[in-house]
């Protein structure tokens, strides 16, 4: 490399770097949901001026008008950025030229065939490298398989424009850990893992992430960093595929898989928390140990514990809709007579996200069964199953009362459990929220 060259591009990054540690960069947010919402709240506080890609212009205008959508974000946060001018939502790509950093925010879903899907981020990396132009920092946060940084993203920059990873810009990747819901750790104080194939996009997208992180974790590649992601998601899917299993093993020996737990869970060492469910939901675990899985394959290794979980995580609506029909047959209802209220449609407590909700899983089998179907969910009022809408029926004491059965498919905080277990004829509790309680024990079915 020429001492000219080598000079240019240590300018390009010295004037990046003054950029971002004097806050005056410009950050491109592409994807607003609810990972590049608050990324970008945070970033505009501090003072960067954020210009947020949203390619559904009714977000866009949501954000503009500072109607919060996500739940993770301060309404008086957003108000404050939006207002003063340091946030701005656009539904194109018009502003990347104007962009110092551009992060990439967009979903990374499975096809029917449980093989990544990567039409976001390569439509997006697309539209990106048409505009890109020296000295711009590229950051990618979506989950995804380990390579897709070097093997997708960068050829994909550099073939378009025309301009050098290391040299002309810079690429890395750093694997969003939000975790939705949760109010002690949030964006800037959860540990932020970043990775690159070269020193100098390392070097600026660390001090790019610590202008907000409390605590930035550098690794010495771009795959190590997806490895990293990837790798804690899988983790959690394993084992809760493990107390899954061990709730279908004990309902065989008729023992009490919640009790087992508790137990176990008052040693003080070498165990950790995990409990059964209906099955898994959500953007992260049911989704992302499979862009693992795959991704093992091109190396003629198979990733047993990852694909068994998978099977054992998938298998757990049908054995909620297997203990209905248990007691629903105890009660001399059969399915197709029963009338069922099912508590619950998000993947997870407190929060309005559906996606790969269990509780839908098991709708749809009671659908298939004739089972007359109604939900309450206070955060999601309308879902869709078998192809039709439901919406949210108020929780009443005649809506109970009238239900052969109800269903505990989401342990939202603010439900009234021991009210609905008196009012109730009987109740299959899927989470486990009843079983401390002071209630009519014989009413309730635990998984």
């Amino acid at each position: 490399m020429s001492l000219n060259l080598m000079a240019d591009i240590n300018q390009t990054f010295l004037d990046l770097q003054e950029k971002i540690s004097n806050h005056t960069a410009i950050v491109g947010v592409v994807g607003l949901g609810y990972v590049g919402l608050p990324f970008a709240v945070e970033k505009a506080k501090v003072g960067f001026t954020v210009l947020g890609i949203e390619q559904n212009p009714l977000r866009a205008e949501r954000v503009n008008q500072v109607d919060n959508y996500i739940t993770d974000v301060n309404n008086e946060d957003l108000k404050q950025v939006v207002k003063g001018g340091k946030l701005k939502a656009f539904p194109g790509f018009d502003h990347v030229p104007e962009m110092d950093v551009i992060v990439i925010c967009v979903p990374t879903p499975l096809t029917k065939n449980l093989t990544p899907n990567l039409n976001y981020i390569e439509n997006v990396t697309q539209k990106i490298a048409h505009q890109l132009k020296p000295g711009q920092l590229v950051t990618l946060e979506s989950t995804t398989y380990p390579g897709t940084t070097d093997e997708v993203i960068r050829p994909m920059l550099e073939q378009i424009s025309g301009l050098k990873q290391g040299e002309d810009f810079f690429l890395a990747h750093s694997p969003e850990r939000v975790d939705p819901g949760n109010k002690r750790y949030t964006t800037k104080n959860t540990s932020k893992v970043v990775g690159a194939s070269d020193g100098h996009s390392l070097e600026i997208a660390t001090l790019f992430y610590e202008q907000t992180i409390e605590h930035v974790v550098p690794v010495t590649s771009a795959k190590a960093a997806e490895l990293v992601k990837v790798f804690e998601n899988t983790f959690r899917a394993v084992n809760i595929a493990l107390v899954n299993e061990l709730a279908l093993l004990c309902d065989r020996m008729n023992l009490n898989v919640w009790e087992v737990l508790d137990a176990a869970n008052t040693k003080p060492f070498g165990i950790m928390p995990f409990y059964p469910g209906p099955g898994v939901g959500g953007h992260c675990i049911p989704i992302d140990p499979h862009y693992l899985e795959w991704k093992a394959k091109e190396f003629n290794f198979e990733t047993h514990f990852i694909a068994l979980a998978g099977e054992i995580n998938r298998k757990m609506p049908e054995f909620v809709r297997e203990k209905a029909r248990r007691v629903l047959n105890n009660l001399g209802i059969a399915p197709a007579k029963a009338k069922v209220l099912v508590i619950g449609v998000a993947y997870k407590k407190d929060l309005g996200d559906w996606r790969e909700s269990p509780a839908i899983a098991v709708i749809d089998y009671l659908l298939e069964d004739n089972v007359n179907v109604v939900y309450h969910d206070p955060y999601v009022p309308e879902i869709e199953a078998q192809g039709q809408m439901f919406y949210s029926v108020e929780l009443t004491d005649e809506t109970i009362a009238v239900a052969d059965l109800v269903i505990i498919a989401t342990d939202h905080s603010q439900i009234d459990y021991i009210n609905l277990v008196e009012k109730a004829k009987a109740v299959l509790d899927t989470r486990g929220v009843t079983r401390l309680l002071k209630c009519d024990r014989e009413k309730v079915t635990l998984l």
